[in-house]
């Protein structure tokens, strides 16, 4: 098997559609999250500037919350990668090689 063969092989496309598929859910995410935020900050100020101690309001800790959620979303495709892309990757490229 040529490369050229690998890169047309029903696995490849396969591979290629399960990373688009993981890589746009996790897109979607993002933006429901960063958005989200957005438009709730836009539309209920109320909440957002609600105090929460004395210096600190609601807004803050919702601010960081959207960080770490950002945060999570690329462990969760870097742990996604290196389980199950990378290794099938791999396998092709080994497949590859050896016919």
């Amino acid at each position: 098997m040529s490369h050229r063969d690998l890169l047309n092989s029903p696995e490849f496309a396969r591979l290629v559609r399960r990373r688009w598929r993981v890589s746009l859910v996790l897109t979607a995410l993002l933006f429901v999250l960063y958005y989200g935020y957005i438009i709730l900050i836009a539309t209920n100020r109320a909440l957002v500037s609600r105090r929460l101690g004395e210096t600190m309001t609601w807004g803050i800790p919702m601010g960081a919350a959207v960080i770490v959620g950002a945060w999570a979303l690329t462990a969760a495709y870097v742990v996604w990668a290196n389980r199950v892309y990378d290794p099938e990757a791999e396998r092709l490229r080994r497949l590859a090689e050896r016919l």
